[in-house]
């Protein structure tokens, strides 16, 4: 089972990448964030004709997380906690396999959490806060488990080109940080992490100051596994090349293969 996460950037800005994409990579499931768009607006006809099933939680203008599967899902939406979050950063799905089991994956879409000195940033670390004790909950069912997204979090100095830059901002506070430790923390695997120990290798370059053509990236997007999926690992990749696409989202696909 092939499962892809992806920040578009919009999905409606960026249809034409995501049919490609699909077809291209061909992952059974795709975990969008950043939609940009109500539910009504997700441009479902052209993803249902590509093959896939269409679950989103969508949004207004901002925020906004999809999943995308080759086969029907049973959906539950936002993350548990706080019942006055407006914000669709979150949906889970279970997956049928082949083998007749399922995979349980969930498209989250972290705060950013700048600037640090506004509420923004006590919002990421509640949400964190939320999502680990939503996790630590899913792992006593003892499933494979995908928690897929862009995390808005660079977990150590080796995934910024230049980390020294990122020393102040959201995505690199030691809060940011020990947040996203004690999650891993709880019994997940970082799926990258678990295949290769390379500095170099990010998911996130900004549309400004030539950032990609000089490879001044960050890695952000991130897929931890329970240790049932863990134990399925077969490999990771990260689809670089579509950032040197027309008009590209700044964010890159990453993908796992699970041998399930």
């Amino acid at each position: 089972m092939r499962i892809a996460t992806w920040n578009v950037n919009s999905v409606r800005s960026r249809l034409e990448h995501l049919v490609a994409y699909l077809g291209e990579a061909k992952p059974d499931v795709l975990c969008l964030q950043e939609l940009k768009c109500t539910d009504d607006q997700f441009p479902r006809a052209e993803v249902e004709a590509a093959g896939y099933n269409v679950a989103t939680h969508g949004q207004k203008s901002y925020n906004g997380v999809a999943i995308l599967s080759k086969r029907p899902v049973e959906v539950t939406r936002g993350l548990p906690g706080d019942s006055s979050d407006e914000q669709a950063r979150y949906i889970e799905a279970l997956v049928p396999t082949d083998a007749g089991g399922v995979v349980r994956v969930a498209s989250i879409y972290l705060p950013n959490g700048n600037p640090v000195e506004t509420p923004k940033f006590s919002y990421k670390l509640a949400f964190m806060d939320r999502l680990i004790a939503h996790a630590r909950g899913l792992l006593a069912l003892e499933e494979p488990l995908v928690l897929a997204g862009d995390y808005n979090v660079i977990p150590e100095p080796r995934d910024a080109k230049n980390p020294d830059a990122w020393v102040n901002d959201a995505l690199f506070r030691p809060e940011t940080r020990a947040k996203f430790r004690a999650l891993v923390n709880l019994g997940f695997t970082d799926a990258l992490r678990a295949t290769s120990d390379d500095a170099g290798l990010y998911t996130f370059w900004d549309y400004q100051a030539g950032a990609f053509q000089r490879d001044h990236g960050i890695r952000i997007d991130h897929l931890l596994l329970s240790p049932q999926a863990a134990d399925l690992l077969g490999g990771v990749a990260i689809d670089k090349e579509l950032r040197a696409r027309e008009k590209p989202s700044d964010h890159v696909p990453v993908r796992i293969d699970l041998n399930a």
